[in-house]
């Protein structure tokens, strides 16, 4: 078969309705995050880096999210802003709301921790990226509330702003989200201030991957910039080389506390890796992204992210009493079984039935004029 050319393939990247690899990729993510939050997690070495996980999703929703806006921008000739966001709160906030509401009646009002009550409302609000303390189970909502910030306000950049400068304000964002920890900011009057019980500041480089992921998407709609990333990582072998390169520098080759420009380049090298991932699909770890465990896996692992403390805090419960430790394979098999099974009935019973309003009339809000072209 002969090689495609750059206008061949970004051809075919345009016409892909689905990227084949994704959800294998969420799996490996909450792979991560699971064995990051469990007994397992050490504090140096190969079981120390499951936090990454996190980070992996945010380079794959920055880039989802870009990609279906660029796409839905040159079909209809406009960002239809309320549909996204409905389509967005659909996906989000049914098992989200669930979760909070459940955790926070439990640990406040059944198990009496009342101080915990002013934190509970920053839940809802998306804020707990700055709270300092959590109510137990709902510690991975940082993330989340990350994710909604982002979505709420870069679509509007690219409503808003003409195309020339969604590049700059990628730019932009990961230099200030990576200079943070710094403490340059300060120079400028940029400090940390508290707002009730947050604590309101610009982590180190939380946002750097979902805008890395947005930078991607921007780059591969682009002929130009489809042509460039085509010839640096468009070889059949590339996934693995990518691949390698992200396990070389989170295992081997940069510190252990990962801060700053390390975990830039961190995520940097997940950036570059989705991208030899969607440029093509037809690698020999494209198929191993495929095996239909890890695609179950991925489908359901927002429920399996948002569950697994509830899981892991029951396991525990139940575990303690009977001596089964933590690190222990029937325990193990307990928290990531469970976690997996709720996630699936949570999936199939509850987060599906609001999934399937999606193109109800909300989602067919008019659309919001998109920014000028070049």
């Amino acid at each position: 078969m002969p090689a495609l050319t750059a206008p061949q393939a970004h051809r075919a990247y345009l016409e892909r309705t689905r990227f084949g690899a994704l959800d294998g990729l969420r799996a490996l993510a909450i792979g991560g995050v699971l064995i990051h939050h469990s007994a397992l997690a050490q504090e140096a070495g190969a079981w120390s880096r499951g936090f990454l996980g996190v980070d992996l999703f945010f380079v794959i929703s920055g880039f989802l999210i870009t990609t279906l806006l660029l796409r839905e921008r040159d079909r209809e000739g406009a960002i239809a802003l309320g549909a996204f966001y409905w389509r967005r709160a659909l996906r989000i906030l049914p098992l989200y709301y669930l979760v909070v509401t459940v955790a926070g009646i439990y640990f406040v009002i059944v198990s009496g921790h009342w101080e915990a009550l002013k934190i509970w409302p920053a839940y809802y609000l998306f804020f707990a990226n700055f709270l300092t303390e959590h109510i137990p189970t709902l510690y991975p909502t940082w993330s989340l509330s990350i994710e909604e910030q982002f979505y709420l306000l870069w679509p509007l950049v690219l409503i808003w702003l003409p195309p020339r400068l969604w590049g700059a304000v990628v730019l932009l964002g990961v230099v200030l989200n990576v200079v943070a920890v710094s403490g340059v900011l300060r120079t400028f009057g940029v400090v940390p201030f508290e707002l009730g019980p947050l604590w309101v500041h610009l982590p180190d480089a939380t946002y750097a991957p979902l805008l890395l992921g947005a930078g991607l998407a921007l780059m591969l709609h682009d002929p130009r910039g489809f042509a460039l990333v085509w010839r640096l990582l468009g070889g059949a072998g590339m996934p693995f080389v990518g691949l390698g390169v992200l396990l070389a520098l989170v295992f081997l080759l940069l510190p252990q506390v990962l801060a700053g420009w390390p975990y830039l380049l961190v995520h940097l090298a997940m950036t570059g890796w989705l991208a030899t991932l969607v440029l093509r699909e037809d690698s020999w770890l494209h198929g191993m992204l495929r095996l239909r465990p890890l695609v179950r896996i991925g489908m359901v692992s927002y429920g399996i992210y948002l569950l697994h403390l509830m899981v892991l805090h029951m396991v525990r419960l139940a575990g303690e009493p009977l001596g089964f430790a933590q690190d222990s394979a029937i325990f193990l098999l307990a928290y990531w079984g469970g976690t997996f099974l709720l996630a699936e009935v949570s999936f199939r019973y509850y987060e599906r039935y609001f999934l399937r309003l999606r193109h109800k009339p909300l989602g067919r809000m008019g659309a919001v004029r998109a920014g000028q072209s070049d």
